[in-house]
């Protein structure tokens, strides 16, 4: 497996709508392999292919000893909300917050080719409304009602 590059902001990759994966392959598997070593590697809660500058849409999340690897994900059910701060590894150094539901209901295909579905409150939806965001091209920042920097949110803790 290898570390992929992040893509920052400014980049056009993250603006594009990500092609729905028509096979679940030995190539797609290596890629969302990948993605999970990536975004350890970079101490991020998750990662969506166009944030390694593929347009396919995977995503996948590591939450509280929980891997969640996505194939063609799509949220079938949201319910309540919740405005907290959301970072990007695309978007480095900047946080803002962001309305999102409190709980969502999310399926797809796992690297495996079965149908998975998961569900997430808090924190968890956060990350599965974020990582689909990015399949359609759409950052937090776009969303975001307050935007500051990430230093600015330290010394502001203090």
């Amino acid at each position: 497996m290898a570390l992929r590059n992040i893509v920052t902001e400014g980049d056009d990759v993250l603006r594009k709508h990500a092609r729905e994966v028509l096979e679940i392959n030995d190539r797609i598997r290596d890629i969302t392999e990948d993605m999970v070593q990536t975004m350890r590697a970079e101490h991020g809660l998750g990662l969506a292919a166009p944030q390694v500058g593929i347009l396919r849409r995977i995503i996948v999340i590591e939450m509280d000893g929980q891997l969640y690897r996505l194939i063609n994900p799509e949220i079938v059910e949201t319910r309540g909300e919740q405005f907290e701060e959301e970072g990007c590894l695309s978007v480095p150094g900047m946080i803002g917050r962001v309305r999102r539901p409190q709980y969502v209901r999310i399926k797809g295909f796992s690297p495996e080719g079965n149908p998975v579905e998961y569900e997430g409150e808090g924190l968890l939806a956060v990350a599965f409304c974020h990582e689909c965001d990015h399949l359609d091209g759409i950052l937090f920042i776009d969303k975001a009602e307050q935007i500051h920097s990430a230093d600015q949110a330290a010394e502001d803790e203090e």
